[in-house]
């Protein structure tokens, strides 16, 4: 009998395009081809085609994804949907048909194009990941990004949502503040931010809503403000 596999499976996907190993529990799965695992930590391949999808945990018939057999697509987990765009996966056609076409709709309309998935999923490819599998990013001012962007602050990924930000904390968000003035570094690809602005709306992690306490809360700050 083959000895135990170790876990977790360094399979769980961050917002900075880092796959880690964590117990946390994800919304979404998702698939970049087949992927290999020596003793439980991932090979030197994080992708195998350019077709980076957001998967439903159950499958449309009714079954968990996974485990999948041998030769088929190797399953990745993230947060919520708003981490898998910003590791710069698109919805999946097939188990999410109505999650994809707004995207495609949001896609199509802030890039004025006709683009299906194949066009869709080259140009992610040319501006989510460089050959040597580091995270492009790009730069902005905050106060312009849509909500479910991550932003780069105080060393850490931000989720952008109501004019406030919290941060990433694997398996949740954690205390939200006010959104930070200025340009910053941008997670979330650029094409992906445009669909977003266009109209597309992200599933979020509950804690995103429901973690209410700002961090740095200002005297003249009303009480009516989102972040409280």
């Amino acid at each position: 009998m083959p000895p135990p596999r170790p876990s977790p499976l360094q399979n769980r996907v961050q917002p900075t395009g880092e796959i880690l190993a964590d117990p946390a529990r994800g919304m979404f799965t998702g698939n970049r081809g087949i992927l290999t695992f020596d003793n439980g930590r991932l090979g030197t391949k994080h992708w195998t085609h350019p077709h980076w999808i957001i998967c439903t945990l159950i499958h449309p018939k009714g079954r968990y994804h996974g485990p999948m057999p041998v030769r088929a697509w190797t399953p990745l987990f993230f947060l919520d949907e708003a981490v898998a765009l910003a590791a710069g996966h698109r919805p999946c056609a097939y188990c999410r048909p109505k999650a994809y076409r707004a995207f495609k709709t949001a896609w199509q309309t802030a890039r004025r194009s006709t683009h299906g998935y194949k066009q869709i999923d080259q140009a992610l490819h040319h501006s989510r990941v460089t050959r040597a599998r580091r995270q492009i990013r790009h730069h902005t001012e905050a106060d312009t990004l849509p909500d479910g962007c991550f932003i780069w602050h105080d060393g850490t990924a931000h989720l952008v949502l109501h004019d406030c930000i919290s941060p990433f904390l694997g398996n949740g968000y954690g205390t939200k503040a006010d959104l930070p003035a200025g340009p910053h570094t941008v997670l979330t690809p650029a094409p992906t931010v445009a669909a977003l602005r266009a109209g597309y709306r992200p599933r979020l992690h509950p804690s995103a809503e429901t973690v209410t306490t700002i961090a740095t809360l200002r005297p003249d700050c009303p009480q009516t403000h989102p972040c409280h």
